[in-house]
């Protein structure tokens, strides 16, 4: 039978990654560890209709928090980061797990093994700050999905999250670390508490994907794993050569300002969530976007908002290129697909004038080591600055999951043509 055209595609695109990242063994400086999962952290903000209910303004007292991620590639042990970045008080660790998901809230039994700081059970990670465990002996697997639990000792205040996921976490009253049933575990929500990252020992490399709701996967299917960087992580992390993918897309994020919902400017959180991230050897970029259209949208989570021009549009992808190469980390520039047809006041004139520019300049500035053409991929041969209809999510705007297929194909041949400038 033969390969759907976008899976070939995408068979091409490990290929082209290797070529664009290092190979992590020949580097005498890798780190012993590697990001194989991460999330980027946001202050806590109200639910929407859109996202539904969270946790984080009302935060938890004397919860056990389960959260299911899936890892990227193998390792013979694993590490968990959290952060309390946004906190306002000592986050306190009472006890902690990592298991193997059985589904849902579920932990096979047996799999779960203690998770120690400094070699205790418990912690207090400051205001502000990160905390990274011991090493775990959990022998993982490449797409294998872990359960982390947490216990948190009294009342933690409002509390450091990542507002959309395409995954579920769950909530118990009291201490059941050691359940592997899920009985307890009776409230979820669709966010992500604390945890920003999950590691594995061993010189992988890492490629982190960074940017806004295209990345964060807004338009694809809860639960599937069908996001474009779930499609790449799935490649890159079985082959000969893995590579390790991180997403630290923000629903809502813009490069050049900063939101209470949407999160700290681009520019402000690149060095947190991509370049201090261990193992990174390139960074997929996709921003500029919402730097555009949101201020037609307005509203509490934008505020006033300066008019964007595409000089500064440009200034702020270089300032991140810049950054991302003074640590010898390659950098794929990603074009704004089309905006115009969303269904909520996101697009004008302007907006697509500055848009064309910014992607005319992503694939022939040569600022970029490589260029994934979401615009191209995305495209309605028949309607010209607009999307394919059968790409789009019901918002008029994000891809669905044949568009988030159709993106991950385009990896392969704009990445190649990139490279060969």
């Amino acid at each position: 039978m033969k390969s759907p055209r976008w899976a070939v595609a995408l068979s091409a695109a490990v290929a082209v990654m290797a070529a664009i990242v290092p190979a992590a063994a020949a580097d005498a400086g890798a780190a012993p560890w590697t990001a194989a999962w991460g999330a980027a952290m946001q202050r806590p903000t109200p639910g929407t209709a859109d996202n539904g209910p969270n946790w984080s303004v009302e935060g938890f007292d004397g919860h056990t928090l389960r959260q299911v991620i899936r890892m990227t590639v193998a390792g013979p042990s694993v590490r968990i980061r959290l952060s309390n970045l946004y906190g306002t008080r000592p986050l306190l660790i009472a006890g902690a797990r990592v298991g193997r998901s059985a589904g849902g809230a579920a932990v096979w039994p047996g799999s779960a093994r203690p998770v120690t700081f400094a070699g205790k059970p418990s912690a207090a990670v400051p205001p502000g700050k990160e905390l990274v465990s011991d090493p775990v002996a959990l022998t993982v697997s490449p797409l294998e999905r872990l359960a982390v639990s947490l216990r948190v000792r009294g009342a933690t205040g409002p509390a450091t999250f990542h507002r959309f996921t395409t995954a579920t976490s769950y909530r118990a009253h009291g201490d059941h670390l050691g359940d592997a049933a899920p009985g307890a575990f009776g409230e979820a929500t669709s966010a992500w508490y604390y945890l920003t990252g999950v590691e594995v020992e061993g010189a992988a490399a890492t490629v982190v994907a960074f940017g806004d709701s295209l990345v964060d996967g807004v338009g694809s299917t809860a639960g599937a794993d069908v996001r474009f960087v779930d499609q790449l992580a799935e490649r890159l992390g079985t082959g000969e050569r893995p590579l390790a993918t991180v997403n630290a897309g923000i629903a809502g994020n813009s490069l050049l300002s900063a939101s209470p919902c949407y999160g700290d400017r681009a520019l402000d959180r690149f060095r947190r969530d991509v370049l201090d991230r261990p193992g990174v050897r390139a960074v997929i970029v996709h921003l500029g976007a919402n730097d555009l259209g949101l201020p037609q949208v307005g509203g509490a989570c934008v505020g006033p908002a300066a008019e964007v021009t595409l000089r500064r549009l440009i200034d702020g992808h270089r300032a991140l290129i810049a950054a991302a190469h003074a640590r010898g980390v390659k950098a794929v520039g990603v074009t704004i697909p089309p905006l115009r047809g969303a269904l909520f006041p996101f697009w004008n004139e302007r907006v697509e004038e500055a848009r064309a520019g910014l992607n005319r300049w992503i694939r022939s500035g040569g600022a970029y080591d490589a260029v994934l053409d979401a615009d191209r991929a995305m495209a309605d041969p028949a309607a010209a600055g607009r999307s394919r209809p059968g790409f789009l999510f019901i918002d008029g705007l994000h891809p669905d999951d044949a568009g988030h297929h159709a993106i991950a194909a385009a990896l392969a041949e704009s990445a190649t043509k990139g490279l060969r400038r």
